[in-house]
């Protein structure tokens, strides 16, 4: 793909001069509009002319209004990013909409280093490169405008800087990575060539930028970012999708939820013994947990009134309160709404050594969303391609992502809501939604049904807990948790 970036026409400097104030304005217009679009824009600096990448993002807040441009450089990861999964510092900084955000040297030029120089064999490098693919699809299906734009330089200008750069290593801002990557560009091309290809996609194309000629770069760059604007910008307005009714079939056969033993259920002696010795075996492990620096996922789905917050309240309870956070999910804030849906789970992953507890969690997606329609049908079909993804970054990265599905049958949730309205204290559970999702609950179950089909994978398997019993479900999470933590801690 290198060999098909245009030649730079050379540029005169009055040809510039006109045509670059037009530019400027028309660039101002559309930043103007975009503050009040429903979608944000992204724009990715990369390329192997890595002089002009600092260059552009210079120029790029010079033409445009630089309190609205959102801008970021990614070199080398900083020792506080490797605590999470290495995409997790592009989550961070997402644009919502409304917004726009410039980001310099992505993930492309790091995954070619790393590879480059042995920090990352060609497995890991496989598996970074599909997850930057994914990542790039995932926000282009939510709306994103993507531009990428790649500045090339020609080899006989790479070994011009080259050259500088050992002569006047002063008057060159190239960091030691980059002057390797120059030095070695004959074995890193097959590899920028490959990264290339795999994240050039009909959505998502990058645009490449010959860049040795500083005047032709400058204005291919601002009228990319134009015309990428203004196109969007002059689309007619989506028309808000249909809300599609909840799917009220009853499953056409028995699946997993109908094969759970409901009545299945423990003395409460045993339970006692049970618990205590798990809750001990679970405190020694978050302590080691701690000092290894690994850090985990448990995620609590199940039928409301199932008893989520009694089993989260019996692991806290054997835990140190620096170790866990409890993230309770609810219905997302006006900044959330702004960002794809699984911003604000990325966002919260838990530091090196700590553990995140889901109550509820990103499933929404795919069970609520879909039942209530609150998502487009093709955004819950996405949802479970994402949702995979997503988890199988945290496992790769060396975070356990532990699931659980609790279930109840309709009689013993009835019998709940009635103890939950006599009780004080327990008034503030029960909502009107409550009642009104009992009478989903067949919706719920087919969906339940495809999320466990489509989503219980290798790295993160479901876990169905029978859960009338609240007992039996109590001490079936503790010890697959504890299971699970064992795995990895040892």
């Amino acid at each position: 793909m290198l060999e098909t970036a245009e030649v730079g026409a050379r540029v005169g400097k009055k040809e510039y001069e006109e045509a670059l104030p037009g530019l400027r304005v028309d660039l101002l217009n559309a930043q103007f509009e975009i503050r009040n679009a429903d979608f944000p824009m992204m724009i990715v600096l990369s390329g192997d002319d890595f002089e002009g990448l600092g260059e552009v993002l210079n120029l790029l807040h010079a033409w445009m209004d630089p309190r609205y441009l959102d801008a970021h450089v990614f070199g080398v990861q900083k020792d506080e990013e490797r605590g999470y999964p290495r995409f997790w510092r592009y989550w961070q900084v997402l644009p919502g909409c409304g917004q726009i955000g410039v980001y310099a040297g992505s993930f492309g030029l790091g995954l070619v280093a790393d590879h480059l120089t042995g920090e990352s064999d060609g497995h890991e490098a496989a598996q970074r490169l599909e997850h930057a693919r994914r990542l790039e699809q995932t926000l282009v299906d939510e709306g994103t405008l993507l531009l990428k734009l790649w500045l090339h330089l020609p080899a006989t200008e790479r070994r011009k800087r080259l050259k500088r750069a050992r002569k006047h290593p002063e008057t060159v801002r190239l960091t030691d990575r980059e002057l390797e990557l120059y030095e070695r560009f004959d074995e890193a091309e097959p590899l920028i060539e490959a990264f290339l290809r795999k994240t050039s996609t009909a959505a998502a194309p990058w645009i490449l930028i010959e860049s040795s000629h500083l005047r032709h770069r400058n204005l291919r760059v601002a009228r990319e970012v134009r015309d990428a604007l203004v196109r969007r910008l002059a689309e007619p307005p989506a028309e808000p999708p249909a809300v599609t009714p909840p799917d009220l079939r009853a499953p056409t056969a028995p699946g997993m939820l109908a094969a759970l033993d409901l009545d299945v259920s423990l003395p409460r002696d045993e339970y006692r013994q049970r618990l205590d010795a798990l809750q001990d075996r679970l405190w020694q492990l978050g302590l080691r947990c701690r000092e290894q620096g690994i850090s985990s996922a448990v995620v609590f789905e199940g039928s409301d009134a199932a008893g989520k917050g009694g089993v989260i309240r019996r692991m806290t309870q054997a835990m140190d309160v620096r170790d866990y956070r409890v993230l309770p999910v609810a219905a997302p804030t006006s900044e959330e709404i702004a960002h794809h849906y699984l911003w604000r789970f990325w966002r919260r992953l838990p530091r090196a050594g700590r553990m995140l507890i889901c109550d509820r969690s990103w499933y929404g997606r795919v069970l609520v969303e879909r039942v209530e329609g609150l998502a487009t049908p093709s955004e819950w079909a996405r949802g479970y391609e994402e949702i995979n993804d997503f988890e199988e970054q945290l496992v790769e990265h060396g975070m356990p992502v532990v699931k659980f599905w609790l279930q109840i049958d309709p009689e013993t949730q009835l019998e709940r809501f009635r103890a939950r309205e006599d009780t004080p204290y327990k008034k503030y559970k029960l909502t009107p939604e409550d009642h009104r999702n009992r009478e989903k609950r067949d919706a719920y179950e087919v969906a339940v049904e495809e999320m466990v089909a489509r989503t219980s994978t290798d790295l993160a398997p479901w876990h169905l807990v029978p859960a009338n019993d609240k007992r039996h479900a109590r001490i079936q999470v503790l010890e697959t948790v504890c299971e699970a933590l064992e795995r990895v801690a040892g």
